[in-house]
């Protein structure tokens, strides 16, 4: 076993930690209360020593909520330029992680270009470079998928999606749902469990699993295999089943000094966002919650970036304090550039409006702000303020009359005769 400690095990040792320094900075708190957080699993600090280029981050409740983008090719498209320049846009827009969910090309290489330039933490679903291993799922092994982990945690990746909480007996309540198990981990550890007859391999082997992410610090990301792929399936037997499994594993990893985030849905109706986000606090004894939207309507391909940021700004109200991006192209192909933009600023409306639903401190002093430059007709003040400058810039200028100054006190909606804080100046 190593010497060092991992992030956990520092905060339960009453310590305070470079990171932690670095993330109460960032977050504007003290950070006693980031090593309490983090010692009670309220937090976690996805900070693989090995990721030098590594600007760490806090995810928990006390902080802002962090967004997640997903990059990566597909077995069909590989292009490590492609994926350097998503992880440029991801960083630039403001993602607070990235995921890399390549399953095409040189793994390796493609992991170790984005860690070597990501300042944020990147994670990885193991099992998909696993699975590119072996010709056919069934020729997986546990020593394939432990070997796979571990090599990438030496590589630095700084959290992984793991689908231990998945077991032979929930196979069968999936078998009743609409759409079945959608998420792609899921369903390869299902059809592992269907063809071999045998439990979960990361289940069996999940104290191995533990010591490889104590060693390198990895954070594990406790994967939900079997969440919702439509609203008819939301909220069922298996889901739920799968999500007590999850808070027995946190409580595991938690003893043995592991970090742990738990992944949450998927497809629900708004209306069950709220006692979602309660139920997975109460099992998982308020380990940070990671969802993916929700995605609170299955009609809306090309535009889930707006369906899912409904439910994301609900789910982010109620208890969730990492969201996972979903772009134009869910549903539909491997998000290029533009999609990636697409559904970055989108969650990063959804985070910020949490953030002042919630009180957060200082939450709002950007939208103040904004508000005091509007009444200026103080333009660039605004595109500096905003999310996506460059967009806001370009919709005006595109916009802009030829004998309309670019600073004038009025938009082309409007014009000077009809704008109305240009009348409310007048009043005043």
């Amino acid at each position: 076993m190593s010497d060092n400690k991992t992030q956990r095990e520092i905060a339960l040792a009453g310590e305070i930690s470079d990171a932690m320094k670095r993330i109460a900075e960032k977050e504007n708190i003290d950070v006693e209360t980031i090593r309490k957080e983090t010692a009670e699993g309220r937090m976690a600090i996805p900070a693989n020593p090995r990721h030098t280029s590594l600007d760490p981050i806090g995810i928990g409740r006390c902080c802002t909520v962090k967004i997640n983008a997903n990059i990566g090719n597909s077995a069909l498209d590989s292009n490590i330029e492609t994926e350097l320049k998503k992880l440029e846009a991801c960083v630039h827009y403001g993602a607070d992680t990235v995921m890399d969910l390549s399953t095409g090309g040189d793994l390796n290489e493609i992991r170790a270009a984005i860690l070597a330039e990501s300042p944020i933490p990147v994670g990885t679903v193991p099992m998909y470079e696993a699975i590119a291993r072996v010709p056919k799922t069934e020729d997986l092994t546990a020593e394939l998928l432990l070997d796979v982990i571990e090599s990438q945690a030496k590589q630095g990746v700084d959290f992984m999606t793991v689908h231990a909480g998945l077991l032979m007996k929930h196979v069968p309540l999936a078998k009743k749902r609409l759409t079945g198990i959608v998420s792609r981990g899921g369903s390869l550890t299902a059809e592992w469990m269907s063809y071999h007859k045998k439990e979960n391999p990361l289940f069996e082997r999940y104290d191995d699993l533990l010591a490889i992410a104590r060693e390198y610090d990895v954070t594990l990301s406790l994967g939900d295999g079997l969440r919702p792929g439509c609203l008819a399936d939301a909220g069922d037997d298996a889901q739920f089943a799968e999500l007590d499994i999850l808070g027995d594993l946190t409580r595991r990893a938690w003893k043995a000094g592991v970090q742990v985030i738990v992944e949450g849905p998927g497809h629900v109706p708004f209306n069950q966002i709220e006692s979602q986000m309660k139920r997975q606090q109460e099992a998982c004894d308020e380990a940070p919650f990671y969802v993916l939207g929700p995605i609170v309507t299955d009609i809306a391909p090309g535009y889930d970036h707006i369906t899912s940021t409904i439910g994301a700004t609900a789910a982010a109200f109620h208890g969730a304090c990492y969201l996972c991006y979903v772009t134009p192209k869910e549903h539909l192909g491997l998000p290029d550039l533009e999609d990636v933009r697409n559904g970055i600023i989108a969650y990063k409306i959804a985070a910020h409006a949490a953030d002042i639903a919630n009180g957060h401190p200082g939450a709002r002093d950007r939208d103040d702000a904004m508000s005091h430059a509007r009444q200026l007709f103080d333009w660039e003040k605004q595109f500096e303020i905003s999310l996506d400058p460059d967009r806001a810039r370009k919709m005006r200028m595109e916009n802009l009359p030829e004998n309309c100054p670019e600073n004038g006190d009025y938009c082309t909606m409007c014009g000077p005769k009809f704008c109305a804080m240009r009348i409310s100046k007048r009043i005043k």
